[in-house]
């Protein structure tokens, strides 16, 4: 499959990059399934001009380039480094303020902006705050958490910088990511509350982009190490 109105011009590594990355992006916003994710992937590194790079991503948001000045571009996202941190501390009241889960669950994840102070209970029952791909309405947020015979799972990304301030009777509060140090211009997040014969447990996660790309990355090293040896042979 080519684009006849593209200049048949040989395509860099470096361009085959910025498409794969447009489709990660869009396999993690629901955009594609993996069927089609996979068959574009490989239609991309397999791609040897801009006409055939092109048709890729031609249904996707960041299609429409103008080639051969190819500017499949992807806005910068916060990583590890702390890259992209400040544009997600937004300001504002946030999305929602508190949960409850009485016999039963709540979730907070995917886009959404988690608030200065966040409180929620479980009551024989369980929740998740994932804050994984939430915005921020201040570079400091706390999240009260109070369990009962019930548990509360915290989500954060790497680079975030963690405190647990929560007290614990017959149940406790995880302190592993404690101690941590934040990346630079990245929230902290301090979680206080009161657990009885429940927990809260904290866990430092990839976003499934982040775990994509590595995936992908590996994949591709395998791909180039296999050609070396071939080249060798």
């Amino acid at each position: 499959m080519t684009d006849d109105s593209v200049p048949d011009l040989r395509a860099s590594d470096a361009d085959r990059e910025r498409v794969a990355e447009i489709l990660r992006d869009a396999l993690a916003e629901g955009r594609l399934d993996m069927a089609e994710f996979e068959e574009r992937l490989d239609a991309t590194y397999q791609a040897r001009t801009y006409g055939e790079l092109a048709p890729i991503t031609r249904d996707l948001p960041a299609a429409g380039v103008t080639v051969p000045a190819v500017s499949l571009t992807k806005e910068p996202a916060a990583g590890p480094d702390g890259s992209g941190w400040p544009g997600r501390i937004v300001g504002g009241e946030g999305s929602s303020s508190w949960a409850v889960a009485v016999m039963s669950g709540f979730q907070r994840k995917g886009r959404w902006t988690m608030p200065r102070r966040f409180t929620c209970l479980a009551l024989c029952g369980g929740g998740e705050i994932d804050l994984r791909e939430a915005n921020f309405a201040d570079r400091e947020v706390e999240i009260n958490a109070i369990a009962i015979m019930g548990g509360v799972d915290v989500i954060v990304p790497p680079g975030v910088e963690v405190v647990v301030r929560g007290i614990g009777i017959m149940g406790g509060f995880d302190h592993r990511e404690q101690g941590v140090p934040g990346a630079p211009g990245a929230p902290r997040v301090v979680i206080t509350g009161f657990a009885f014969w429940g927990g809260v447990g904290v866990h430092r996660k990839l976003t499934r982009a982040e775990k994509q790309r590595l995936r992908e990355e590996r994949r591709q090293e395998r791909l180039d190490g296999r050609s070396g040896r071939r080249q060798l042979d």
